[in-house]
Parts: structure tokens; C-alpha cells; sequence
């Protein structure tokens, strides 16, 4: 019995990081029914990776069961979206701030990141840097329970921050070089000012955002 068990793992963290990549990239819309039969049959695996995919993905906030059982992908409300700004502006500043002292341990990944990120070709790329920027801030700031409540949002945040960078993408192009300026200034600022400023600047690169919330809650409820 447990044999199979072991041969499922890799299986079900398979369909899960197809799963997760199609949704985050928005080939999976909001609200459209993940049957199990037919995503096995699409991925080419049987029904219990799949199963047990939709359960791993449901706990990152990226999939809904409804009351039959049956699973869909996970659809933002207004309310959502205001929620994850507040938790990210509550959180991030509070870890540049700690970060600022001890920014040297990320910094070569900070570095490298910015790098990468001048390099990417997609939206989904950017997006995912965007957010390894962003932890690599959290891990430096020390805090272990700080992370911890970062990582457990971290699908959603990444859910929201592709929807946002679609929507920006569209109305005012160059998302990549923004993104890359904007990680600059916040490096240089953990690097040589202190940990206020650090703080604020931080809490303005999230305030940025706040315009878009609108247009990214209207683009799920088309």
C-alpha cells in the first residue's frame, strides 16, 4: 500500500505546478471548473494526483470547492484584493525596516534578482521575481514568524500581483523596466539609509499599486 503512495508524490506536485502556472498565467480564468476526470485525462495522469493537486492548491488560495465538491478556480473579489494590499502593506515595510541593518546577507540575491529581472520576457516571469525580491527582503529581516506569514500568502500574492501586472502591462506598457528601477531604489535604500527610510520607501512601492485594485477586480468579474 504505501508504494503507490510514494510514486503519487511526484505525480501530484506535477499536476499542481501545472495547475498553478496555468492559473497564475490566466489560462485558467477565474471561476472555471477544474473537473477532475477531464484535467487527469489532459495532464495524463489518474484522478488521485489530481485530487490531491486541487486539495494542495485550495490551501494557497488558488482553487474553490463548491458545495457538490466540485473544484474551481479560485475568483478575486474587491474585498480580496483589498485585503492582500493591507496584509502586504502591513508586513513588507515592517521587514525592510529590519532588513535595513542586515541587508548584506541577501544582497548579492538582491542583485542577482534585479538582474534577472532586466532580463525576463514575460509577465509571468516578472511577476515571479517581483515576489522573490520581496522575499528575499522578508528572509533578511531575521524575523522567522514574519516569513512564515508572508510564505502563506504567497499564491495569492502571486494571483494578484499577475493581475495587476497584466492590467498595467496593457494600459501603460514597460512593467519590466518599472519594476526594475523601482527593486534599484528600494536596494540602494536598504543598503545606505536607515531602516525608516527604508520603511517608508518601501510602503510607497506597495502604495503605487493602489490605483490599479479597481481594474484588476473588474478583470474577474468579466
Amino acid at each position: 500500500m504505501s508504494r503507490p503512495a510514494r510514486l503519487s508524490v511526484p505525480r501530484t506536485e506535477s499536476a499542481a505546478a501545472h495547475l498553478r502556472q496555468e492559473i497564475l498565467r490566466g489560462e485558467l480564468a477565474p471561476g472555471d471548473l477544474l473537473a477532475e476526470s477531464a484535467v487527469a485525462v489532459r495532464l495524463g495522469v489518474s484522478r488521485v494526483p489530481v485530487r490531491e493537486a486541487l486539495f494542495a492548491l485550495e490551501r494557497e488560495g488558488l482553487v474553490v470547492f463548491g458545495p457538490t465538491g466540485r473544484a474551481f478556480v479560485r475568483e478575486l473579489t474587491s474585498a480580496d484584493f483589498k485585503e492582500l494590499f493591507a496584509l502586504r502593506l502591513t508586513l513588507e515595510p515592517m521587514a525592510a525596516r529590519l532588513a535595513a541593518p542586515r541587508v548584506r546577507v541577501e544582497a548579492s540575491a538582491l542583485e542577482a534578482n534585479i538582474a534577472a529581472t532586466g532580463r525576463a520576457k514575460t509577465i509571468e516571469e516578472i511577476t515571479r521575481l517581483d515576489l522573490e525580491f520581496h522575499e528575499l527582503i522578508l528572509r533578511a529581516s531575521g524575523n522567522a514568524r514574519l516569513l512564515k506569514l508572508w510564505l502563506s500568502l504567497r499564491s495569492e500574492l502571486e494571483l494578484w500581483l499577475s493581475r495587476l501586472h497584466r492590467q498595467h502591462q496593457w494600459k501603460r506598457r514597460g512593467t519590466r523596466e518599472e519594476t526594475v528601477v523601482a527593486h534599484r531604489l528600494l536596494l540602494s535604500a536598504l543598503r545606505k539609509e536607515s531602516p525608516a527610510a527604508a520603511e517608508r520607501l518601501l510602503r510607497e512601492h506597495i502604495n503605487g499599486w493602489k490605483n490599479w485594485l479597481p481594474s484588476c477586480a473588474k478583470e474577474d468579474q468579466r
